[in-house]
């Protein structure tokens, strides 16, 4: 009876582990958006009411041409990246609070004109460890 309290005790004892433990914050889940360049727009959704953080655009080129899309805005200088036709191209950035330009271009003799979409990036989101992490 002696020998299964002293274990027990040293079970509690060994789980207690160290006291200073840190939980340092996690960087802000990566935030998902999706976009389509269109004959005459590009269009991101969501494009409101989105916190400063990483970001991960998955970009359908819906035309019959080959398109090179950039981001523009705050500090980023991204050079353009192609998307050939029925294609997808994916941008992993993170954006600070600011409004961005999504564009696409076109690579033909006399370019159309394509509407840019607009990326409104509000206050920093807030560190992932209060998240639920489901399997």
């Amino acid at each position: 009876m002696a020998t299964v309290a002293a274990a027990g005790a040293a079970i509690l004892v060994g789980g207690c582990g160290d006291q200073d433990f840190e939980n340092k914050a996690r960087p802000a889940v990566r935030l998902q958006l999706t976009g389509v360049i269109q004959q005459d727009k590009v269009t991101v959704s969501p494009s409101r009411h989105l916190g400063a953080g990483p970001f991960e655009i998955t970009i359908s080129n819906q035309t019959g041409k080959r398109h090179t899309v950039k981001i523009e805005g705050g500090a980023i200088t991204q050079p353009p990246q192609p998307v050939e036709p029925g294609d997808t191209l994916t941008i992993r950035r993170t954006l600070d609070r600011g409004t961005y330009k999504v564009s696409a271009g076109s690579e033909a003799a006399t370019p159309k004109e394509i509407q840019p979409a607009t990326l409104n990036v509000g206050a920093e989101r807030r560190d992932s460890n209060s998240d639920l992490m489901l399997p």
